[in-house]
């Protein structure tokens, strides 16, 4: 992987990623496809939206339709045809959203499979096994998340396990590569803490410092947010927490979030986002727009002539009323949930797009205040 930095501003910044499968600009927002699929759309509408990387989860794809299955078939990018890049998290969201089947303790994570009940153990070691036969572009190593606010003692447990475990990772890869093996996955490890700044400072602190053979990380992750904590703790956290991370590698903050989030933590110095919000609120009728959010089904717009939005450019917006948006809604029509995800992701991809270009030319905070205004 290669990181190229082509410009700040402020905090905010503008960088190229390269892997194997070609180029990730920054910032960037990766839809969700939980279990090698985002909702509703298929892989032609997710390259005709132009997402140069996507999420896919490996404990879902483990369970079902199994690593092997995939792997036999080319690995995520031969069984989903998708042609960009994909990246993979680790299964430490799963053991925390799933917290009544599943416990941590020193070496791994045990659960049950949500689908039959049967019992499963994810080391550091097994989790990279997975995602090298996922063949993923960047995976994710395994960390021990947990919800806020947290004990002192429980936080402090979160971060050492999660070093500990980062380090177990970092060192099977490394002897991977060694091998010849795993020469196109690239490793992300993940910072702990809570909205504790001590306990952020020494999670980050360590895993910047680790290193096998000469050899660190390829890219850093803020995790723990967006679990419980209000937006402002949050922020302040992303804030206090980027100037630990190396400049000249990716920043990315999971499962996060709002648009308002975005351009906040853009603002803030993070490159790389993924959340299930715009697809799954698209599913619910809650659409987002340049001047804030549309919910659908309300029966305003049941002879409303206009588009969505008449500053988007998607395909729906192009060719559909709010008044047919809102008949399909209302009339429980498949079709609804494809063209309101396709408008979502849409709306996401664009603000990053634009977010970019701000930062190229030095107007990022230009750009951030012409968001809100609008949104007012």
């Amino acid at each position: 992987m290669k990181f190229n930095l082509e410009k700040t501003d402020g905090q905010a910044r503008a960088a190229t990623i390269t892997t194997s499968r070609g180029n990730i600009k920054t910032p960037v927002f990766m839809p969700v496809g939980t279990l090698a699929s985002v909702k509703s759309l298929d892989t032609a509408d997710i390259e005709s939206l132009g997402a140069e990387i996507i999420l896919a989860n490996t404990y879902h794809t483990y369970l079902r339709p199994g690593e092997q299955i995939i792997k036999e078939h080319g690995g995520l990018h031969g069984f989903t045809t998708y042609s960009g890049n994909f990246l993979t998290d680790s299964g430490g969201f799963q053991a925390f959203s799933l917290s009544d089947i599943s416990k941590a303790d020193e070496k791994g994570i045990k659960f049950k499979s949500h689908i039959d009940g049967s019992a499963h153990y994810f080391t550091p070691e097994k989790v990279l096994d997975i995602q090298y036969a996922l063949n993923s572009d960047i995976m994710m190593v395994l960390d021990d998340l947990i919800p806020l606010p947290a004990e002192l003692k429980r936080l402090k447990l979160s971060v050492e396990r999660t070093t500990k475990w980062a380090k177990n990772s970092l060192e099977y890869h490394q002897d991977k590569k060694l091998q010849g093996l795993a020469l196109t996955n690239n490793l992300f490890c993940i910072v702990q803490g809570g909205v504790s700044k001590e306990f952020r400072r020494v999670s980050a602190e360590s895993l910047v410092s680790l290193e096998v053979d000469g050899k660190s990380f390829d890219g850093f992750a803020i995790g723990g947010l967006s679990v419980g904590e209000g937006a402002e703790d949050m922020y302040g956290t992303v804030e206090f927490t980027t100037p630990f991370l190396p400049a000249d590698k990716p920043r990315y903050l999971m499962g996060v979030g709002t648009p308002e989030d975005l351009i906040e933590c853009v603002y803030r110095g993070v490159d790389m986002f993924d959340c299930v919000m715009p697809t799954r609120n698209a599913r619910n009728g809650a659409l987002f727009t340049s001047y804030g959010r549309v919910n659908i089904k309300s029966a305003r717009y049941k002879n409303d002539q206009k588009p969505l939005d008449m500053e988007c450019g998607c395909m729906t917006c192009k060719r559909y009323s709010k008044a047919y948006l809102n008949h399909l809604f209302r009339s429980h029509e498949l079709s609804f949930y494809r063209l309101a995800s396709i408008h979502n992701l849409h709306y996401y991809l664009t603000l990053m797009k634009g977010a970019r270009s701000a930062i190229l030319e030095g107007r990022f905070e230009s750009y951030r205040a012409e968001f809100y205004t609008k949104r007012r």
